[in-house]
């Protein structure tokens, strides 16, 4: 298995997992990032209430989701962009969370999806004392980037494997990657 893979990460309207009002992805081919998605949304409904918590977190508010798609709208693109890929996300448990909660939300069937989660691979890779997204951002030279944002969040997410991958481990191959750091797939 080359270095291909895709990230996600999702942002919420407030601390309901069905609560997703954005997403980011990002396409990994051969360790390069060759595509991106990005959508904002409208939440489910009964799910789509904004607390100031969130809104403080990401800056996404109602009026910024007023005109925009519907959840069950976005969801087959994101699945179409995702494919058969190994879906990647920092702090994977949320965001599998988040996706399989919304689709439920909306009644919507998900195909089998095999994911892994850079935090985890990123505790057996660097010796940090926070492995947030943006400190592990920063350990594999990625500095700047609008954190909170989702596709930013998910480009992060792409280049830490990238760097795991590459600078850490010195692979070229996401199953050698996954065996270094002793993760497993699991499957939504």
């Amino acid at each position: 298995m080359p270095l291909d893979f895709t990230t996600i990460d999702f942002e919420t309207a407030n601390n309901a997992a069905e609560s997703a009002c954005a997403v980011g992805l990002v396409r990994v081919r051969d360790g390069k990032i060759v595509e991106t998605f990005s959508e904002l949304f409208r939440p489910p409904v009964g799910y789509d209430f904004f607390s100031e918590f969130n809104m403080r977190v990401h800056g996404i508010r109602p009026a910024d989701v007023a005109n925009k798609p519907k959840w069950r709208d976005v969801a087959p693109n994101l699945i179409d962009f995702v494919s058969d890929d190994v879906l990647i996300a920092h702090n994977a448990q949320f965001d599998m969370s988040v996706l399989a909660a919304a689709a439920a939300a909306e009644g919507l069937t998900l195909p089998e999806i095999a994911y892994a989660c850079s935090l985890m691979m990123a505790r057996k890779s660097y010796s940090l004392e926070s492995y947030r997204l943006n400190a592990v951002a920063y350990a594999a030279g990625h500095e700047e980037f609008n954190h909170h944002d989702a596709l930013a969040d998910a480009e992060a997410c792409a280049l830490i494997v990238i760097h795991m991958a590459r600078h850490k481990h010195h692979v070229d191959d996401l199953a050698e990657l996954m065996a270094l750091t002793k993760q497993k797939l699991k499957t939504l």
